[in-house]
């Protein structure tokens, strides 16, 4: 009954959203699905006329209505240019769980994300024990990126070059930590989130050294789960609640200044979509006080350090960086010019400006996994205005999006070094 209620609610919310398109358009020129397929069902404008009539759309052809929401990379370049306002994220999310409360979780989504993500303990074992037997389907293919490919033939993998799973993830380099504030006066949390952890620990420590370096007293609990973002993102609102549940459980009681991360998407997940839909009374303040705390680790940097461009010494070759703005740092949260301030706090590197910075890479998280030729065709257009600019490295703030450029880079056969902007920034200051 409660369930039913809830998508009830939500149905009301949806109708009431829906109500403020104008149907302008405008979504065409900045959606980076449309520009490859031309298609007006996969742009938001197609997909808000498509929901408007969802009560009975739901009825007559779910399976249609889920397979044209899904077609979606959730990137915000349609919120962010739209003159009416419209919330298209928020809108989708809410109509994908309608849908998944109707229809249910298919069996894969059910195993990954309630049999796997929504337990993290277990979700860490398995990630742990796939670490050590990835040699044996998997081989090594481009050392300066850091990927690999299937070493079979795969229906899972493809022909994808992917970053391994790190010999030893982040919670087990560092379980726990809880520092007093040194010489800046502040503490913050920080929130590792499932690709620093297991893909990049690298990029993780290199945050906490950063943190440690400027006096900043650091929280960091154990056990810490998934943001939730695939979950929410198929329409699993009760794994999505169990995580942030979870989370909050492992946070406390928020006596810090900030929580930080070092994941766009796990930023904007905790900061924009917690309160944007977690309703229950008994932990609604909390997760609205703890979204109020959050900030990405450059703009914490930025706003509170001295952080200001170096000049290379004399008779010294700086090597090009170019940086790619997750839509999940800039067009959802306005983070864009600090990550480049980072950058360029580093004397060793000259950041140049790629075209189309702030263009979507095209992974969208399970976008990736379900229409991957889609995906990897926008994909390579980020792969060409990267190599327009031969550079060393590529940087950017997001490890999905770390994830998607090394493999257009490697599948090309380009040897470009992919990092996070607090990597390169920790380099400046001797930490890594």
């Amino acid at each position: 009954m409660s369930d039913m209620k809830r998508l009830a609610n939500l149905m009301k919310e949806l109708e009431d959203q829906l109500t403020v398109c104008m149907k302008c358009g405008m979504c065409q020129s900045v959606c980076p699905l449309f520009e490859q397929t031309g298609r007006e069902a996969d742009v938001a404008r197609g997909k808000l006329a498509l929901l408007d009539g969802l009560g009975r759309e739901m009825f007559d052809d779910p399976k249609g209505v889920s397979e044209r929401l899904s077609r979606c990379l959730l990137c915000g370049s349609c919120a962010a240019n739209c003159p009416s306002g419209v919330n298209v994220l928020e809108i989708f999310m809410k109509a994908r769980a309608i849908l998944a409360g109707y229809m249910g979780l298919s069996p894969v989504k059910r195993a990954v994300l309630r049999g796997m993500l929504s337990h993290p303990g277990f979700f860490d074992r398995v990630t742990e024990w796939g670490s050590k037997f990835q040699d044996v389907f998997t081989k090594p293919v481009n050392d300066m990126v850091g990927t690999s490919c299937a070493r079979y033939m795969s229906p899972l993998i493809g022909d994808r070059h992917f970053r391994p799973l790190a010999k030893t993830p982040f919670h087990k380099i560092l379980p726990e930590k809880n520092t007093e504030p040194g010489a800046s006066g502040i503490k913050a949390a920080f929130f590792v989130g499932c690709l620093l952890d297991k893909l990049f620990p690298n990029v993780a420590e290199a945050a906490v050294k950063v943190l440690d370096h400027h006096g900043v007293g650091v929280f960091m609990p154990s056990g810490q789960a998934c943001c939730g973002i695939p979950a929410v993102s198929s329409g699993d609102a009760k794994t999505f609640e169990k995580l942030v549940r979870h989370n909050l459980e492992r946070f406390g009681d928020g006596s810090y200044d900030y929580l930080i991360t070092a994941c766009a998407t796990c930023t904007a997940t905790i900061k924009e979509v917690w309160p944007m839909l977690i309703r229950d009374a008994d932990i609604r303040d909390h997760v609205k006080a703890l979204a109020d705390k959050t900030l990405d680790i450059n703009q914490f940097l930025v706003r509170n350090f001295k952080i200001s461009p170096a000049m290379p010494g004399p008779g010294h070759d700086a090597a090009v960086v170019t940086y790619h703005d997750p839509c999940h740092l800039k067009k959802s949260l306005g983070v864009s010019a600090e990550p480049r301030a980072l950058i360029q706090a580093n004397p060793a590197y000259e950041l140049k400006e790629m075209a189309e910075a702030d263009w979507c890479c095209g992974l969208g998280g399970s976008f990736n996994l379900q229409y991957y030729e889609t995906s990897a065709r926008i994909g390579r257009k980020k792969r060409d205005n990267i190599r327009a600019i031969d550079p060393a490295v590529v940087a950017t703030g997001c490890p999905a999006c770390m994830i998607q450029i090394s493999d257009m880079l490697s599948r090309a056969g380009d040897r470009i070094a992919v990092k996070h902007p607090v990597e390169i920034y920790a380099e400046s200051l001797y930490l890594s």
